[in-house]
């Protein structure tokens, strides 16, 4: 089983952080580590702009900070793209799109259950860039087929460099978009956007799965054929557990799940403690048990994890580092509660 469960600790990769060796050093406290994101650190270091390194068409404004599509600078950029569409390297994130990354990557991992990616997903990444005329690229009929093929090919070379440093490694697709997917969307139908996301994921190599934080068309996301699901239960725990039949076929088929309780925003962070959390979780679990799905089951498979990454505190990296030592706290009291193996 190359991901674990057991109520082991891991978190989402976008930190507050500007000094990226201590946020390695936060990342590596886990039971399974990442490589993170620190876009307060460095602008190449944020979510998108490293997914968009080499996509044809990007106009990227370091100074403003600022990442648009161009058609015209696409069509252009585009022969050369598919000159190198076999070769590995030129989907990897380069030094210069992530300095952390490649740190990651010279340390030693070999004695951990397992590692972790991500990458921003075609969905989230074809919202969030527009073209000249202000639109989403995901609604253009000529940009996104290329789109999710471009970015399979990113994800499969990163997850084959974490291999060969953990072969228990696994990725994420990031995928906020994902809850607004289904809303009304000129030109792309619910069906072509179910095709397009359950073709993506037939494209990238196992483990593979999807991180969110937001609140989605559950039903749709559990059925996809992927190796692990992350959410904020926090949030969204008590519509999450409603959805009992779509969660027991997703753990049948083997699914991970990835309980994100711990709060990383100030405000319901000072207003939650150990116990509350706890009880929150166990609410949850309680809930699923008597709509049938076995608790030893259910914990043999699942992870924790922060609720959600934060980049707005003004105390900056304080409330998020304690929101990973309590997630740490949280584990292990489960883990001696339920007796499930921590080693």
């Amino acid at each position: 089983m190359p991901i674990p469960g057991n109520l082991l600790t891991t978190a989402m990769a976008v930190m507050p952080h500007t000094d990226p060796e201590r946020a390695i050093q936060t990342a590596l406290s886990l039971d399974i580590p990442f490589w993170p994101q620190l876009p307060k650190f460095d602008y190449t270091e944020d979510m998108y702009v490293q997914a968009s390194e080499h996509f044809p068409g990007i106009v990227l404004d370091m100074t403003a900070k600022t990442l648009r599509f161009s058609m015209d600078k696409f069509l252009a950029e585009f022969e050369e793209t598919m000159a190198h569409f076999d070769d590995p390297a030129y989907f990897d994130i380069s030094p210069a799109y992530s300095a952390v990354y490649h740190r990651f990557l010279a340390m030693d991992h070999s004695k951990r259950k397992a590692i972790r990616g991500q990458l921003e997903g075609p969905v989230s990444f074809g919202f969030n860039i527009q073209d000249q005329d202000g639109r989403p690229i995901l609604f253009d009929d000529t940009v996104r087929p290329f789109m999710f093929e471009f970015m399979a090919k990113r994800v499969n070379v990163q997850l084959e460099r974490l291999k060969a440093l953990n072969p228990n490694a696994f990725m994420f697709i990031d995928e906020p978009g994902l809850q607004f997917l289904f809303s009304a969307m000129s030109g792309y139908s619910d069906r072509a956007a179910k095709d397009d996301v359950g073709a993506f994921l037939d494209r990238i190599e196992r483990p593979r799965g999807i991180h969110l934080c937001g609140n989605p068309d559950w039903d749709f996301l559990l059925q996809l054929d992927m190796d692990i699901l992350s959410l904020d239960v926090y949030t969204n725990g008590e519509v999450f557990g409603s959805y009992s039949g779509s969660i027991r076929k997703f753990l049948d088929r083997g699914g991970v799940l990835v309980w994100g309780i711990v709060p990383t925003n100030m405000e319901p962070f000072s207003k939650e403690s150990m116990d509350t959390l706890e009880a929150r979780l166990i609410a949850i679990w309680d809930m699923l048990a008597k709509k049938g799905i076995d608790r030893e089951w259910l914990l043999s498979r699942s992870l924790l994890s922060p609720a959600t990454c934060c980049l707005v505190n003004p105390d900056g990296e304080r409330t998020v580092e304690e929101a990973f030592a309590m997630i740490r706290t949280l584990s292990a009291r489960l883990r001696e509660h339920y007796a499930l193996d921590g080693d």
